[in-house]
């Protein structure tokens, strides 16, 4: 058969009569109530000015300090077609009264005219919320060829989720989102926007501890997720949740409160997804075998996780969860595994060339940073082997934040992985550190007997300076991790020449 001929014979399907045009003026104006000037065709949307493209929407916002009114001639001059605005203007526009009601009513309509065999998907947790969102979603797309939708960044807030349903074309197959949160109540508010049919928990652990109280609160936060859960094709909404979670009975009570179908994940013997085995793969990363018989499936797959990690051992199971419970196909998930790099900031690896004419490995997770993340990442550290006899293991930590009263506890007590990863140099970065510099200072020798090498700085520049008095030579395995507000970002790029 000839390619024309192959082309001519691909299947019809009803996504094929939807429109190609993400918006049309009209349809914006029928969503949010406003009134268009004109006719116009919409491919995008953004609520910053920065991020339109060519074909943009522009949401014009007013916050409690800065109004994205301002920023109109500058959306209009990087490409925007139209803006939704709350007075007119000379572009083309959609006049609404207010304009972050009117970006949730384009969120609601998008979710609404998505077709009924379209799966939409929710993710939370304390720890790999955003890398999990990012694997199944590399997974479905690969599988449903370019029809699979997601949260881009950590778009997962009051304004990224609605945000992010408006970017779904109507054509997709597969919608993944994000959903955080640092209060109680907040996630119960994004997930009946999204209104998923799987909702995923990866994890519950002390982050944002500060505002909430205990771990068991958080549980409940993040439990806050199956509110919104929809069936589908008369089933019932599926919870994907971890089953070696102190707070699983927790999790599972609250999803069957909801009238969900449970699956866990992980590796506890009632797990319906199980991990049976995890090796070091060659050339990085791990060779992971699960059992999937939980739910009456009798089915064990082997594949490769590329990024290194025993957390991404256990995201892997989740994500496997979530493709099948989505009717995936778990061999191009398996791919999609194999192949995901490191996101920058959680856990991107970097080479950098050092002074003596050889290179230095950078890992960088500087997005973001709480005891259980710290602990997972610092074992990636200790599982990274230097290629030169001078190579040491490095650890740049930045503060933990919204730890509350627990913080100074929480912070000293980074100092047994930190031996157990066997690491040679750690800088210290924030005043929250003061007490991990205290631990540190009482024991110093790491795991393998070797002297551990410490200091603290106040800030980034201080930290920058502290690498270059000590040097970075050939061999060297650079950890870089912290709250996001450290602002270790800045120290990645400038090791990184960018």
């Amino acid at each position: 058969m000839s390619n024309r001929a192959r082309i001519l014979a691909w299947p019809a399907t009803p996504a094929d009569d939807l429109p190609a045009a993400l918006w049309s003026a009209e349809e914006i104006a029928a969503a949010t109530g406003g009134t268009a000037s004109g006719a116009f065709l919409i491919s995008n949307v953004a609520t910053d000015s920065r991020e339109i493209v060519d074909g943009g929407l522009f949401v014009a916002m007013k916050g409690e300090a800065m109004d994205g009114h301002r920023f109109l001639d500058g959306a209009f001059g990087r490409g925007a077609t139209a803006a939704i605005v709350e007075h007119a203007v000379a572009q083309p526009h959609v006049l609404v009264e207010n304009s972050f009601a009117a970006l949730q009513a384009l969120g609601r309509a998008a979710r609404a005219r998505i077709l009924p065999e379209a799966v939409v998907i929710g993710v939370t947790g304390s720890v790999g919320k955003t890398s999990v969102k990012e694997a199944i979603f590399a997974a479905l797309d690969r599988s449903s060829r370019g029809r699979a939708h997601r949260s881009v960044k950590s778009y997962n807030n009051h304004v990224g989720v609605p945000l992010s349903l408006a970017r779904m074309p109507a054509r997709t197959r597969f919608g993944i989102f994000e959903m955080g949160m640092n209060h109680a109540g907040e996630i119960a508010g994004l997930t009946r926007q999204v209104r998923p049919h799987i909702a995923v928990v990866v994890s519950v652990a002390p982050a944002h501890i500060e505002n909430l109280g205990s771990e068991e609160a958080i549980a409940d936060a993040k439990a806050e997720i199956f509110a919104g859960l929809e069936g589908r094709g008369g089933q019932p909404g599926v919870a994907i949740i971890p089953a070696d979670s102190p707070h699983y009975e927790r999790l599972r009570k609250a999803a069957e409160a909801k009238g969900a179908q449970v699956v866990s994940f992980g590796r506890s013997a009632h797990a319906d997804v199980r991990l049976m085995d995890a090796v070091s793969a060659p050339g990085g990363g791990s060779l992971v075998t699960i059992d999937m018989a939980g739910g009456g499936y009798g089915q064990r797959l082997c594949y490769t996780v590329a990024a290194s990690g025993e957390h991404w051992v256990l995201n892997s199971l989740a994500v496997m969860a979530c493709v099948r419970a989505a009717g995936g196909d778990l061999g191009a998930a398996g791919l999609a595994l194999a192949e995901m790099p490191g996101l920058a900031g959680r856990g991107a690896r970097l080479q950098i060339a050092t002074k003596d004419g050889g290179h230095a490995e950078l890992i960088d997770e500087s997005y973001n940073a709480n005891p259980a993340s710290m602990r997972s990442t610092l074992a990636v550290l200790a599982g990274a082997h230097a290629h030169s006899p001078s190579g040491r293991r490095i650890a740049v930590l930045g503060a933990m934040k919204e730890l509350g009263d627990f913080a100074p506890g929480l912070h000293a007590a980074l100092a047994e992985p930190i031996a157990e990863a066997g690491v040679d140099l750690a800088i210290l970065v924030g005043d929250e550190m003061g007490p991990l510099a205290a631990e540190l200072g009482k024991s110093p020798r790491n795991a393998l007997g070797k002297t551990l090498a410490f200091a603290h700085c106040r800030d980034v520049a201080g930290a920058q300076g502290e690498l270059a008095a000590r040097g970075i030579v050939d061999g060297d395995v650079i950890l870089i991790k912290g709250s996001n507000s450290v602002g270790l970002g800045a120290l990645v790029a400038s090791l990184a020449g960018k």
